[in-house]
C-alpha cells in the first residue's frame, strides 16, 4: 500500500509511520520542513516540502496514494488558548483536512481516509458511556471536532471510506501527556486534577498506531471510531495507578481554580471527561495490545 500522510513528525504520526515502513508499506509525507523531517523518520520515506493549511501540488502527490492517513493539526496543549491560539488550532485543523480531502475526492485510487479527531468531541459528558453515536458536545473542542470531522466526511463515496479517528489521552514515554502529568509525581505532589471523578479517556501509543493501520487494512470500517482503551478509569483512578508506578503518593489533588489560573480555558478541557469506549473497533475484532493501565504505564514508565 502507498499511504501519504500529514502530520508525520507529530507523535502519533511519527509511531504511524514506523509502522507503515516496518510492515514495507510505501509512505509520503508532506511537511513544512523536509530536512527536520529526514532527521525524525525512517530511512525510505519520500517526502513533499509543502504547508497542507494551502492549496498546492502536494494534493496531485496524495491523490496518488492508496491510503491518506490525516493528522495534522496544532497541538492543543503547551499554552493558554488565547483567541489568537484558538484560531491558529481550528485552521491547522480544518484547512489541512479540507484540502486532504479534495485531494480524495479528485482521486480514483484513493480508498480509503483515515482522518484525525477526538473524544473532546462529546464535551463534558459526565456519567454517560459514550459509543460513537453519542452527540457531540458544545464546547470549543467538540465543536472544532464536529467540523473537523465534516470535512473529512466530504471525501466519502461508493469506493472511498472515511473513518474518523477519535483519539482519546495519549500516554507514550517519548512525548504527549505523560511526561507532564508524572513531573508532579516525581517531585512528590502528585494527585489527581480537580474532583478526579471525571473519565480519563487514555489510550497507548503503540495501540494507536496500530488502530491507524487496522482502520487502513479493514474494509467494513467507516465513520467515527473511538481510539481509546477499554474501559476507560476516573481521573483520581489514573492518578493512584500512576502513583503506583512511579513508587510516589498521589493523594494531593490539583484544585480547579489553579488549573483555570494556568491554563485558562484550556482548564475546562481538564476538568471535563468523557467515559469514551471502543465500540466499534471491539465490533470489528480489534484487540488491544495495551488493554490495562497499570499495565500500560509499567511498560512506558518502567
Amino acid at each position: 500500500m502507498r499511504v501519504f500522510v500529514t502530520g508525520g513528525t507529530g507523535l502519533i504520526g511519527r509511531a504511524v509511520i514506523d509502522a507503515l515502513v516496518q510492515r514495507r508499506d510505501e509512505v509520503v509525507c508532506v511537511t513544512r520542513h523536509a530536512t527536520r523531517a529526514r532527521s525524525l523518520l525512517p530511512v525510505g520515506v519520500e517526502f513533499v516540502e509543502a504547508d497542507p493549511v494551502e492549496s498546492g501540488p502536494w494534493q496531485d502527490v496524495a491523490a496518488n496514494c492508496d491510503g491518506i492517513v490525516n493528522l495534522a493539526g496544532e497541538p492543543l496543549a503547551g499554552g493558554r488558548w488565547t483567541e489568537g491560539r484558538k484560531r491558529r488550532i481550528r485552521r491547522s485543523r480544518l484547512a489541512t483536512t479540507r484540502h486532504v480531502a479534495q485531494a480524495a475526492e479528485g482521486s480514483e485510487r484513493v480508498r480509503v481516509l483515515v482522518s484525525g479527531s477526538a473524544v473532546g468531541y462529546y464535551g463534558d459528558a459526565g456519567e454517560r458511556a459514550l459509543d460513537e453515536t453519542a452527540e457531540p458536545g458544545h464546547d470549543f473542542l467538540g465543536r472544532l471536532a464536529l467540523e473537523w470531522e465534516e470535512n473529512a466526511r466530504s471525501a466519502q463515496s461508493r469506493s472511498r471510506r472515511v473513518v474518523l479517528l477519535r483519539t482519546g489521552i495519549v500516554l507514550s514515554r517519548v512525548g504527549g501527556a505523560l511526561p507532564r502529568l508524572t513531573l508532579p509525581f516525581r517531585l512528590f505532589l502528585g494527585g489527581p486534577l480537580g474532583s478526579g471523578r471525571q473519565y480519563f479517556p487514555w489510550v497507548h501509543l503503540e495501540d494507536v498506531a496500530r488502530i491507524v493501520l487496522f482502520a487502513l487494512d479493514t474494509p467494513g470500517l467507516t465513520g467515527p471510531v473511538n481510539a481509546v482503551a477499554p474501559d476507560p478509569p476516573r481521573q483520581r483512578q489514573f492518578a493512584a495507578s500512576l502513583g503506583r508506578a512511579l513508587g510516589r503518593p498521589s493523594w494531593l489533588p490539583v484544585p480547579p481554580l489553579a488549573l483555570r489560573l494556568t491554563a485558562g480555558e484550556m482548564a475546562w478541557a481538564l476538568l471535563a471527561g468523557q467515559r469514551a469506549i471502543p465500540r466499534a473497533l471491539r465490533a470489528r475484532g480489534f484487540i488491544f495490545a495495551h488493554p490495562n493501565l497499570d499495565q500500560a504505564l509499567a511498560d512506558l514508565l518502567g
